[in-house]
């Protein structure tokens, strides 16, 4: 399904201000996204993004240029036009990381515009993308994780049902069980209502991962299902975890659970939802389990993303050596 595409002014919807964008370049930005879903199997989201990513740089080339641009446009692109797009956008407080991704969506589609017209794109595709040091993963110690999804089954709003309570208690053991993403988890649909001893998982790119479900996940889940006012092994096609109405769970809410559960708990704001999914890795290193089993259960694409835990495996190592033996 295609992402919702620019307008023929090319301004993304939500944003201020037309971009000036010709409306058959309006359709190659949509066309090319059409591609990437199709032929890498790019997540609705990452779509989002990667349409933001391009319309901020076609938005800003329109108004650097002070004219409507086309396609065309993009073969006269120079390195010159690239830099002063990275520094506006560092001037807007766009972090290195955040930039890095946008100009790697940006030469993403230049370089498909350019198969497609036939013109020489090395200008625009060899500006330097700003370097950047990748942060690591902040999990949480194995007594706040377990705290965290004990807290989450008693601290609420008031109105708060109870199958409500069972149903985020669900959600976050299955985050710290099974190491999902939080898009992964409320993915799951009727027809696993019944968890199985093991989940096949579509992660990012479309890449599958088969994930064990520990015995403490399916009896969560199990309860929430029992609780639940919605008929949800009836409908096999729909979502597992649903809203007070009967939709799809908001995965706003079990952030708002997290928040709470950590603000009772005196924990930092990176006990996120997605620090579950980073506790499950860590626990699973230091208790000796193999980085290349890890990777296979987050559904990492490179190992060099898994070896990030064995960072903060060390870092804890550091920390208890010191602690042990402090200096005089």
């Amino acid at each position: 399904m295609r992402p919702a595409s620019p307008g023929a002014d090319g301004a993304a919807p939500g944003s201020t201000g037309a971009l000036a964008l010709s409306p058959a370049l309006a359709e190659a930005l949509a066309q090319w996204l059409d591609a990437r879903a199709a032929l890498s199997g790019a997540a609705a989201n990452t779509l989002v993004a990667y349409r933001a990513d391009v319309t901020a740089f076609l938005g800003f080339l329109a108004r650097h240029h002070g004219q409507t641009i086309g396609p065309a446009a993009l073969a006269a692109i120079t390195q010159s036009d690239m830099r002063a797009f990275m520094a506006h956008e560092r001037g807007r407080g766009l972090g290195g990381r955040a930039l890095a991704r946008r100009m790697s969506a940006l030469r993403g589609f230049i370089r498909w515009q350019a198969d497609r017209a036939g013109f020489d794109a090395t200008a625009a595709l060899s500006a330097r993308s700003p370097k950047f040091r990748p942060g690591l993963p902040r999990p949480l110690s194995e007594t706040a994780a377990r705290a965290v999804i004990g807290s989450v089954a008693t601290v609420g709003p008031p109105t708060r049902a109870d199958w409500t309570c069972l149903r985020d208690v669900a959600v976050v053991t299955l985050l710290y069980g099974s190491g999902l993403r939080i898009s992964e988890a409320l993915g799951l649909t009727g027809a696993e209502a019944a968890l199985p001893e093991v989940l096949r998982i579509r992660g990012k790119g479309g890449k599958e991962r088969i994930v064990p479900v520990l015995p403490v996940a399916r009896r969560a889940v199990a309860a929430y299902v029992a609780a639940c006012p919605w008929p949800l092994a009836a409908e096999p096609a729909a979502a597992l975890f649903r809203g007070a109405r009967g939709g799809p769970l908001n995965p706003r809410l079990i952030a708002l659970a997290m928040e709470r559960a950590r603000a009772g708990l005196g924990l930092p704001a990176s006990a996120t939802p997605h620090a579950l999914r980073h506790s499950f890795a860590t626990h699973l290193l230091a208790a000796g389990g193999d980085l290349r089993a890890i990777q296979e259960l987050l559904g990492h694409a490179s190992l060099s993303t898994t070896q990030a835990y064995t960072a903060i495996d060390s870092l804890r190592l550091m920390e208890i050596y010191k602690g042990a033996h402090p200096r005089a």
